[in-house]
């Protein structure tokens, strides 16, 4: 199986992590600059990344990176990581999907800039407004951060300080990677964030350090800085 990455992606990360952690074997390409050619398109049409290609599949692949993991979870029985127990699973796809669809969003309004990633098309940073402009909309999107934030402690985390059990699952690898990013944002990471990062790294142990490396490393050249890894 083939896994199509960019490196300095955290959504990308997500999946790298993964794979690692459930010790499937792939091939990583990095397909940095290649996303939209012709044959990065005939096959993923979305032009996305994360993307893996497997025979088994009707168009011999997929993107995205919550649907590779909910797949390949369910495909080799990784109950540990993508539990099968539906209230638990209930827990792991609304906490993926309050990530992907609220938080992430946010995170990458506050963050992209800063990190020298392209907006989207319609986003104030793509447009023509001034740079005051765009670091006023930067900054409002980083100050809704903490409110999002704080709907994991309160509603998704288990007692033993994961989302949907006593060990990480896969909405554990999407939120944790998620918030790496927030290493170049003014706003610091309230304590129990940075709990839980150290929490989902320490239980990963390599399968998370090792791609995670790859980010802080590009997030320490894209803003001159030296990102301590955990």
């Amino acid at each position: 199986m083939k896994l199509n990455m960019l490196p300095p992606s955290v959504n990308n990360m997500s999946v790298r992590v993964f794979v690692r952690a459930a010790g499937l074997p792939v091939e990583e390409e990095n397909v940095w600059g290649q996303t939209k050619s012709d044959e990065y398109l005939s096959k993923f049409p979305t032009g996305l990344t994360p993307s893996i290609e497997t025979p088994e599949l009707p168009k011999g692949g997929l993107s995205e990176s919550c649907a590779v993991m909910m797949y390949l979870s369910n495909r080799e029985g990784l109950d540990q990581l993508y539990p099968t127990d539906i209230q638990r699973r209930a827990m792991v796809d609304a906490a993926n999907s309050f990530t992907i669809s609220m938080l992430y969003p946010l995170v990458a309004r506050a963050t992209y800039p800063r990190l020298g990633f392209a907006g989207y098309p319609g986003e104030v940073s793509t447009s023509d407004a001034s740079d005051e402009a765009k670091e006023a909309a930067r900054a409002a999107a980083e100050a809704d951060l903490p409110r999002h934030l704080d709907v994991y402690p309160k509603f998704f985390l288990s007692d033993a300080g994961f989302i949907g059990g006593d060990a990480p699952t896969i909405a554990d690898i999407r939120l944790a990677c998620t918030l790496e990013f927030l290493a170049v944002a003014d706003t610091p990471l309230p304590d129990w964030a940075k709990d839980y990062m150290q929490r989902v790294e320490d239980a990963l142990g390599e399968a998370y350090s090792e791609p995670a490396a790859d980010v802080r490393g590009y997030i320490a050249q894209a803003t001159g800085e030296a990102v301590a890894t955990g």
